[in-house]
């Protein structure tokens, strides 16, 4: 903790955290909208939807490329760069997952973007008001993140219903802990509210990447798990 941080009081730090995280949460919602709106959209364009599902693949590709360069070298790069970079990511995703419309019922698809977000609200908060540290569990959310890409590849070649099951249920689990242990890690970093400029807005950004891909990996695992398809 520096110097500023040491003689702030209760009152002045919880303000930070919240001011904080209320940047975070904004930016987050944002990128969500962005998705929704792009996903609607180009499903909605018969011929721009049939045009781009080809290109599904190669989109979702750079999409993980756009991750860890944002990721990696946020803290190089300018904050207006961060902005376009974050905003062109959540339209980018909403193109790819235009294909879920097509794959489940629309009427499932907001039931479950609704059980999302009410759970994704909930967990949020714990993180947010726990008073309990959350850090000895990251590691362990992690590695569960792991073992799900690994899976998700071995069952790619198998394509067994058991172990997708199995893959969704374990997923639930992981992005339902990580939702709450990244927003516990935001609200430790209220210092960049009160640095202010860049660092703040550029740490709000990367803050709303995280929670934003925790609410659409719980998603599309909730809907692979509880989705009606076409």
């Amino acid at each position: 903790m520096n110097l500023q941080a040491s003689v702030m009081n209760e009152s002045a730090i919880a303000q930070a955290q919240a001011d904080f995280l209320s940047k975070v949460y904004a930016w987050m919602f944002g990128g969500l909208l962005i998705t929704a709106l792009a996903a609607w959209y180009v499903f909605s364009d018969v011929e721009i939807f049939e045009t781009l599902i080809p290109w599904m693949i190669p989109l979702i590709i750079v999409e993980l490329g756009l991750v860890f360069y944002l990721s990696a070298r946020i803290d190089k790069m300018s904050q207006t760069t961060a902005t376009m970079l974050f905003l062109g990511y959540a339209l980018l995703n909403g193109v790819t997952l235009s294909a879920i419309f097509a794959v489940y019922e629309l009427g499932s698809v907001q039931n479950v973007f609704i059980i999302t977000a009410a759970m994704f609200a909930a967990l949020s908060a714990f993180g947010y008001f726990t008073k309990k540290s959350l850090s000895g569990i990251g590691s362990f959310l992690y590695m569960g993140l792991i073992g799900i890409i690994v899976a998700g590849i071995v069952n790619w070649f198998i394509g067994s219903s058991a172990i997708s099951f199995a893959i969704s249920a374990i997923g639930v689990l992981v992005f339902a802990g990580l939702t709450a242990y990244d927003t516990q890690k935001l609200k430790e970093m209220y210092m960049l509210q009160v640095e202010g400029g860049e660092a703040a807005v550029k740490g709000a950004i990367i803050g709303a990447l995280k929670l934003y891909l925790d609410f659409i990996n719980l998603f599309l695992f909730l809907l692979r798990i509880f989705g009606n398809r076409n």
